[in-house]
């Protein structure tokens, strides 16, 4: 096998095993749950996981900084506090992400 060959196939390995783990560690609990019950601290704390992942994403891409610099404040981040702002205001999601995405597009026109 030429080099480029063994390049492909280690790739297609490694994507063969990452596809293998997500896959029982997704559907272990629904295989495994009745058996292992999960504790009332833990279901307590995965309550928490979708959020905690949502903001891991969502405040990088708001607040950009590089080491040794202050977070640069552009357009999203208002863009942002108005959807809050908004949410707070009226609980509504849809009303949020429309509301949002357009202060962002007004404010990104302007600045």
């Amino acid at each position: 096998m030429s080099g480029g060959a063994l390049d492909s196939l280690y790739v297609l390995g490694a994507i063969a095993l990452l596809v293998l783990c997500s896959a029982i560690t997704r559907t272990s609990y629904f295989l495994f749950g009745d058996r292992m019950p999960l504790s009332e601290g833990v279901r307590k704390a995965l309550r928490y996981a979708p959020t905690a992942a949502l903001v891991g994403i969502v405040i990088p891409e708001i607040l950009p900084w590089h080491s040794g610099m202050l977070p640069e404040l552009d357009a999203k981040v208002f863009a942002a506090i108005f959807a809050v702002l908004l949410f707070l205001r009226t609980q509504s999601t849809v009303l949020v992400i429309v509301g949002g995405m357009t202060a962002f597009w007004v404010l990104r026109a302007v600045f």
